[in-house]
């Protein structure tokens, strides 16, 4: 028989991420979407909670206990209260598991210690290029050798860059397979750019243009970097896919309860009472994909098939719920002073998205 039960352990911790959530993310999410900028105070919170350090190695700091399946578990929750929050809050594992799984031992202490230090630090992944036909497994940024070093050229978007971290790892082609190296955010050539998006507006995202950027050849990343990057960050993405789902469901299923419309809560509507069926559905599902890839990647299996498959369906379930919940609002759910649009502008990013959050 398969359980698909979360463990005594996994079920303590979404419940103190869930109210982490109800008092600290929801009740400043509208706020820091109108201010284009996470709270520093929510950061440190979540911090302090652990919920990325803690599935760092045990020897940088970290509480060793890492796992996809909980780590889908705390990408939800946390984005049931906001996606750019959210995406915030773990975006130190974008350097720290990358650099944990295939870095040269001499970059794992500074990297992981400050990752895991006293106060939050955030880390970057660049992996996505402004190009149609981008591909994460052929990218155009380019890596040459020159002696004992590496010089990567090229140009990235979607980059979560966050003020205070000090590394991004780069992905680029060297010798025609795509490669990952660890980039201090300083180098001479590296210039960054904020992106204009239309959601995710409290996330800060960068456009970089990498104009010979000369790293050592320790930052080199061991082989099946890149694609265990891509394969963790379609299980995230589609955790957090699942989380703009879940809070648009529940928004217009309480408004719907609320709201009267001749006499009665149009709740009972069958056209309304339909729809919330037909979205918690959906929902369902979608997370029942995202859950099936964590146990695969925990299981020491390969799970880019089944990451590529969650964060399609995820991705579209999150859009058709958000415009679905707008539906229910009516009216107001076009207005700003709902959560609906909001929710809307988020999920749908979702199509052009990639690893702006691992597990």
């Amino acid at each position: 028989m398969i359980d698909f039960s979360p463990s005594e352990e996994q079920q303590l911790i979404v419940e103190t991420v869930r109210q982490f959530v109800e008092n600290e993310v929801r009740p400043l999410a509208r706020e820091a979407d109108e201010a284009a900028a996470v709270p520093s105070g929510v950061l440190a919170s979540a911090h302090e909670l652990g919920l990325v350090a803690n599935g760092f190695p045990e020897d940088h700091g970290g509480g060793g206990e890492r796992s996809a399946v909980t780590g889908v578990l705390i990408a939800e929750e946390l984005s049931r209260g906001d996606a750019a929050i959210a995406l915030a809050i773990l975006s130190p594992g974008l350097c720290g598991f990358p650099v944990a799984d295939f870095a040269d031992a001499s970059l794992q202490g500074g990297v992981l210690g400050a990752l895991t230090g006293a106060s939050f630090t955030p880390g970057s992944l660049a992996l996505v290029e402004p190009r149609f036909d981008h591909d994460p497994f052929a990218p155009r940024t380019t890596a040459s050798a020159d002696g004992s070093d590496y010089v990567l050229s090229g140009e990235k978007c979607f980059v979560p860059w966050l003020a205070g971290g000090e590394h991004v790892v780069v992905t680029a082609s060297l010798d025609g397979a795509a490669r990952a190296f660890l980039v201090e955010r300083s180098a001479a050539g590296l210039k960054a750019e904020r992106e204009q998006n239309m959601g995710l507006q409290a996330l800060e995202t960068a456009e970089l243009r990498l104009d010979g950027v000369r790293v050592p050849g320790t930052a080199l990343l061991a082989e099946g970097a890149v694609r265990d990057i891509v394969t963790r960050g379609r299980v995230a993405l589609a955790a957090v896919a699942v989380g703009i789902a879940q809070a648009s469901f529940e928004v217009s299923r309480d408004y719907a309860k609320e709201r009267h419309a001749f006499g009665v809560p149009i709740a009972s509507k069958q056209a309304i009472a339909f729809k919330l069926a037909d979205m918690s559905i959906e929902i369902d599902g979608a997370r029942l994909l995202a859950w099936e890839a964590a146990a695969r990647l925990d299981a020491g299996e390969d799970a880019l098939r089944e990451a590529t498959l969650a964060y399609q369906q995820a991705g579209r379930v999150a859009l058709q719920v958000a415009d679905g919940a707008v539906q229910v609002f009516g009216g107001h759910g076009y207005i700003r002073d709902y959560l609906p649009e909001m929710h809307l502008r988020n999920a749908r990013g979702f199509s052009s998205f990639e690893a702006l959050a691992l597990i």
